[in-house]
């Protein structure tokens, strides 16, 4: 038991020391994109090693299936490695690759036709306090993760993506508009919107938020 506890140690020791080692080297992930697009192949390595964990959890919030979750994240890493000299290193890399993780996702709903996308939205002329709804948090929410993610699926995926981007990405509103192509304004709506219908849809599961 001993020599387990201590080889796991020792395996977590040398995985910090390697991150440590990965972020002196490269910095930023601005730093690892220009490092990509000047042909360094292990720099787009060390890209996958920040972000596969996280698009995956995306991905399998917005469609639940390992298999084809798998394939989205496949297609998207393949995107950016495609596209990555038309990131632009003086902005930031988060929401670029979101982005293309969230056109990937929004295509293949479309072609599975299970939520149909409305090119016309209305919480764009009904902008709120921004001020305001950063201080509602989703804590307030009192479910296990278990039930929250019941609920959360239920939930129509343009107020999804909003709250999932905000509270467990914790992305920023101006990130999360470069993401979804709308303005700082209407995320602010989303995320209030969402999380009202989120508590609705919980009483109605039988949940108490």
């Amino acid at each position: 038991m001993v020599k387990t506890v201590t080889g796991a140690l020792k395996v977590l020791s040398k995985k910090i020391i390697e991150t440590k080692i990965e972020h002196i080297k490269y910095g930023s992930d601005e730093d690892v994109a220009k490092a990509v697009q000047s042909g360094d192949v292990s720099a787009f390595e060390v890209l996958m090693h920040r972000y596969e964990m996280k698009i995956n959890r995306y991905i399998l919030r917005i469609l639940p299936d390992y298999e084809e979750a798998q394939d989205l994240l496949q297609e998207t890493f393949m995107k950016v490695y495609i596209n990555i000299n038309s990131f632009d290193a003086k902005r930031r890399f988060s929401p670029w690759i979101y982005r293309i993780a969230h056109n990937e996702v929004i295509n293949r709903l479309r072609q599975k036709k299970k939520e149909m996308i409305s090119p016309f939205d209305l919480d764009t002329f009904l902008p709120m306090s921004l001020k305001e709804d950063v201080m509602n948090k989703v804590e307030d929410i009192k479910l296990t993760s278990a039930e929250l993610n019941n609920c959360m699926g239920k939930l129509e995926i343009k107020y999804r993506e909003p709250l999932l981007f905000f509270y467990l990405e914790e992305l920023s509103y101006n990130d999360i508009s470069d993401i979804l192509r709308i303005p700082v304004s209407t995320v602010g709506v989303r995320i209030k919107r969402g999380k009202d219908m989120l508590k609705k849809i919980c009483k109605e599961m039988g949940y108490e938020p």
